[in-house]
């Protein structure tokens, strides 16, 4: 059913439309009725009507000008002209600026409006068609523009037939391809299904898409890797012009893949060409470029490693089994040392941040037995942290900081150990639990004791109530999350489990000596978190 809008300002006319024939039975909905332009335009932004019947002469916006307006803000609107005079300029206007047809009030009937409608009708399914074709074109477009980058032999003919049946870059002077990296793209994916790492693939190809604007004369497709190309197609411009452009619109894709999905990006462009099958060529050349690391001095003995070695693992291990933090960030800077000349995606670099996050990620699991808890895992495995960084020298500072909050745990869990079984198993159920919801009765019943014995050795042991503890634990937490600076205060009380913000504010303001607020400015933390 076609939705059909009614815009005149005589409503003799609107009688004799809606009476002329029987709408709903010839496929069209008669869905509204103005009288002047600027009430119309109001109607299609809400009713979203197909097709718009407009008188040529109203007061206010006429015809004509509506009709303009129409075809700038809703092209895909079908209009059929109105008017009482059978004058030339009129319909040569009207039909310039896209309407299907011009008809006079005083010879309209059924059989004519039927025909004009009909082949408004038919205009719309050739331009549904046209766009499907187009979709279609450009889905082919960039499988055959993956497939040049990837070197398969003979693809760029298949671009090449693809863009001629399309009418593509007619007029394009030069193209440049362009190679962007995402910089930790082997640590993020190495933790998801193939699902989740397709997902951020698409998520990142389509953001760098909307960025860009319309395909084809810019144009974004996955290569493999973490590694995605970018097209351009440039008309009438100079050299210098082009790779001043090309170099702005990577800056732009940059920054937008930084903001929105705090991924951390490298770019290089390749050369200028001046036909599609040479594409290939200036992509390996921005290739090649993004993959070369710094020269070594002249000299040295040092190249780049994908592992540790046995020595540098035993002391790792040892290192944080005796809470050692010195002998711990000996063996990162050790590891590092072969590694600060590598572009931060090179896989050197990957793999060896992805052994020390792994080692650290098994100690967690073998001497913290609530790191498989969901607040443990926002502390051990937040990988997500690293799509942020965009050296090499960032990764080794958050494997500092990342082993640090590890030995400061493995600290916490021992001291639990001084207790006797029965306190210790409630100290680590109140620091699993302490983000939900954990009471005394709760705890008792979890481990087999009476509420009243528990909560007299658990005094006696701690020196605290099994409230005051809890809460401890809380604050702690909440002053963990305040530091970080990425959450506001009311997001930090709901985390660490307080049941109201004004709770949160008390209690903090008891253990600290200083409301939440005081806290984030003495800690530098940004005012946005406040």
């Amino acid at each position: 059913m076609y939705q059909v809008l009614l815009v005149d300002d005589e409503p003799l006319v609107h009688h004799h439309l809606r009476t002329v024939l029987d709408w709903r039975t010839q496929g069209f909905d008669l869905c509204g009725e103005a009288y002047e332009g600027e009430k119309a335009l109001q109607m299609i932004d809400r009713l979203r009507p197909q097709i718009v019947i407009l008188d040529v002469n109203m007061q206010g916006m006429n015809g004509i000008e509506l009709n303009r307006t129409i075809r700038e803000r809703y092209p895909s609107v079908k209009t059929i002209m109105l008017s009482s005079y059978d004058d030339y300029d009129y319909v040569r206007d009207c039909l310039r600026n896209g309407a299907v047809d011009y008809l006079l009030k005083h010879r309209l009937d059924a059989e004519q409006l039927m025909g004009v409608l009909r082949k408004a009708a038919r205009e719309m399914e050739e331009d549904l068609e046209d766009q499907r074709r187009k979709l279609g074109n450009l889905s082919e477009f960039r499988e055959r523009l993956g497939q040049i980058l990837r070197g398969k032999p003979g693809a760029d003919q298949e671009l090449e037939g693809v863009a001629r049946e399309s009418g593509w870059f007619q007029d394009t002077v030069c193209y440049v391809a362009a190679a962007m990296q995402i910089s930790s793209f082997l640590l993020l994916t190495e933790s998801r299904s193939d699902v989740q790492t397709n997902r951020l693939v698409q998520q990142a190809l389509d953001l760098m898409q909307q960025t860009l604007g319309a395909p084809p004369e810019r144009t974004v497709t996955y290569v493999e890797n973490g590694r995605i190309a970018a097209v351009f197609a440039f008309k009438e411009r100079s050299e210098q012009a082009a790779v001043s452009e090309a170099e702005r619109l990577m800056n732009h894709l940059r920054h937008s893949l930084e903001m929105f999905l705090n991924l951390k990006c490298t770019y290089t462009i390749g050369h200028l060409c001046s036909n599609l099958s040479k594409l290939e060529s200036s992509y390996r050349a921005a290739e090649q470029a993004l993959d070369v690391s710094q020269q070594r001095q002249p000299g040295s003995e040092h190249t780049a490693r994908v592992s540790l070695t046995i020595e540098e693992q035993k002391h790792l291990l040892l290192s944080m089994e005796n809470l050692d933090r010195e002998g711990v960030r000996e063996v990162i800077a050790s590891a590092f040392k072969d590694l600060r000349q590598q572009p931060v995606h090179a896989q050197a670099v990957q793999l060896i941040v992805r052994e020390l996050l792994s080692i650290g990620e098994k100690a967690a699991r073998k001497w913290v037995p609530f790191a498989g808890d969901g607040e443990a895992r926002n502390s051990f495995s937040v990988r997500e942290d690293l799509g942020r960084i965009g050296s090499v020298d960032g990764l080794e500072q958050w494997l500092y900081a990342y082993y640090e909050e590890l030995l400061d745990r493995l600290k916490r869990e021992r001291a639990a150990g001084h207790h006797s079984r029965h306190v210790s198993q409630v100290i680590l159920l109140i620091l699993e639990k302490y983000p939900s919801y954990i009471t005394l009765e709760l705890a008792a019943g979890a481990i087999g004791l009476n509420p009243s014995y528990l909560s007299r050795i658990f005094k006696e042991e701690t020196g605290m109530t099994f409230s005051e503890y809890v809460n401890r634990v809380r604050i702690d937490a909440s002053c963990k999350l305040l530091e970080s600076g990425r959450y506001s205060v009311k997001q930090v009380s709901v985390q660490v489990g307080f049941s109201t913000y004004n709770y949160f504010f008390k209690v903090f303001k008891e253990w600290t000596g200083m409301t939440p607020q005081a806290y984030v400015q003495k800690m530098g933390v940004s005012d946005s978190v406040k």
